[in-house]
């Protein structure tokens, strides 16, 4: 078992700091990939969201749906607990450059249908890669029972 990689996963000295960040980040991607792919909170679903996946260019547009939703739902619901947080934010920060692509001639200010709101969900990820999960999350227990475990082998 790869002991360093793990332990990068997993252990974090972040704080309170990290839950504040990663709740809401969490509860915001989502409902963004509930809409994506059950057509919740107004959304259009896969087929529709796939639609305009690929009249984006994003081919082929149901994958690429299935994709982003998915990448945004179960991110944002490991994000939300915790769990798995630095590759979550990995996949939710990647999901959210790539909706900056979409945005991004349309200049900075989201009234004009600009990038800043992805922009602010993409650093928020980037900031869970470089601190963790922190102290409450399921990723510290996890790493706390590690150490344990292999303080016991020892």
């Amino acid at each position: 078992m790869n002991t360093q990689l793990i332990q990068k996963i997993f252990t974090s000295n972040a704080g309170l700091g990290a839950l504040i960040l990663r709740v809401p980040l969490g509860i915001i991607l989502m409902a963004h990939g509930a809409q994506k792919l059950f057509g919740l909170f107004g959304g259009y679903g896969l087929e529709g969201t796939g639609q305009f996946m690929e009249s984006i260019g994003f081919a082929p547009g149901y994958l690429m749906a299935l994709l982003a939703g998915s990448g945004e739902f179960f991110g944002g619901l490991a994000l939300v607990l915790g769990l798995l947080t630095r590759p979550a934010a990995v996949v939710t920060a990647f999901t959210m450059f790539m909706a900056m692509t979409v945005h991004i001639g349309n200049g900075l200010f989201v009234t004009n249908n600009g990038y800043e709101y992805a922009l602010l969900l993409a650093v928020t990820s980037v900031a869970l890669i470089a601190q963790g999960a922190g102290a409450f999350s399921l990723d510290n227990k996890i790493a706390q029972r590690f150490q344990n475990n292999s303080k016991k082998t020892a």
